[in-house]
């Protein structure tokens, strides 16, 4: 039995070994233009999933209306569309060297009109590790990230007064 556990701990102790020494050499390329790992993507949509838990459930607590979408595209602007873009926009040239790509909100195929706005909030006070996607909890207010999730929960059907904020 000795020998087994003994064994068991050598094995473990040559991969952790192995492991460090490929990391090391270069094995794992932190560029963004590098091709992911395989199982990157997954374990990573795994992780994000887990980490939100039950955001979904929070619900936003400001009232549907001209004030609070002026004030989220307002704080947008300053924050969000450079990586985020921003309607009738082409993507930005560092949003194009990110990776993961950041999701361009206004653009049908990246929107995310059908999240639950409580994970939208969670994503934008907490930040996603290893993405670029900075965490807003100490820049912004409660309110401003509410605000902010209001906003591209309702990127699909702007009021005219958020669409004119924004210059269309």
């Amino acid at each position: 039995m000795r020998g087994f556990v003994l064994g068991i701990f050598t094995t473990i102790v040559i991969l952790v070994v192995s492991v460090c020494l490929f990391v090391r050499s270069g094995g794992v390329s932190l560029a963004t233009n590098a091709p992911p790992f395989p199982l990157e993507e997954t374990v990573a949509k795994m992780a994000l999933r887990a980490s939100i838990g039950s955001a979904a459930d929070q619900k936003n607590p400001l009232p549907f209306d001209d004030s609070n979408m002026l004030a989220g595209v307002n704080t947008y602007k300053d924050h969000c569309a450079l990586c985020h873009g921003a309607p009738e926009r082409s993507p930005t040239a560092i949003s194009k060297g990110m990776f993961p790509p950041p999701p361009q909100l206004f653009v049908p195929a990246d929107m995310v009109t059908d999240d639950a706005e409580g994970v939208t909030y969670w994503k934008v006070t907490h930040g996603i590790r290893l993405s670029g996607m900075p965490s807003f909890a100490a820049t912004l207010s409660d309110t401003q990230r509410w605000q902010v999730t209001m906003l591209v929960a309702h990127a699909d059907k702007l009021p005219r007064g958020a669409q004119a904020a924004f210059g269309r």
